[in-house]
């Protein structure tokens, strides 16, 4: 069926591509910090673990909300490692780092989300989609807090 939501198609398309973009961050950056829940180690391992844990599982529930709303706007959310691969601007991990250097790396991908989600903004507005704007400050909230949170265990 046709959709109308009272948004033009244009205007939906290009919110479905930035959108596609953040689920593709959010889903990487899910996969780098569920990686480094498992292979952490140091004297910081019960704190980072127990943290990455429940950044991880906040980015579980992230994925599917960006993934519904992109449904929501009438296409199919992207859902492969290889569109992924394509669509973030989150690089995945090479190897094990140390612990210090996985923290570095999850506040560089945080603050890469957030320039991803403020990217949609433009095209929501413009579209008149409130929902993806909440959406994307809700994202941006979350992200901003976790890099500073990441940033204040770097000193």
């Amino acid at each position: 069926m046709k959709i109308d939501i009272g948004i033009p198609e244009e205007r939906r398309l290009e919110i479905v591509e930035g959108l596609s973009r953040l689920l593709a961050d959010t889903y990487t950056l899910y996969l780098k910090t569920h990686n480094f829940h498992w292979n952490v180690t140091g004297p910081m391992f019960t704190t980072l673990h127990q943290m990455f844990q429940l950044e991880y599982e906040e980015l579980a529930l992230a994925v599917d909300l960006i993934a519904e709303r992109i449904r929501s706007l009438g296409a199919p959310a992207p859902g492969s490692y290889r569109e992924f691969a394509r669509l973030s601007k989150v690089p995945e991990a090479e190897g094990v780092p140390e612990a210090t250097a996985m923290v570095r790396a999850l506040v560089v991908d945080h603050e890469t989300v957030v320039r991803t989600a403020r990217s949609v903004f433009p095209a929501a507005e413009a579209g008149g989609d409130e929902a993806t704007a909440d959406l994307l400050t809700q994202r941006l909230q979350v992200h901003e807090k976790t890099a500073w949170m990441l940033r204040s265990l770097l000193g």
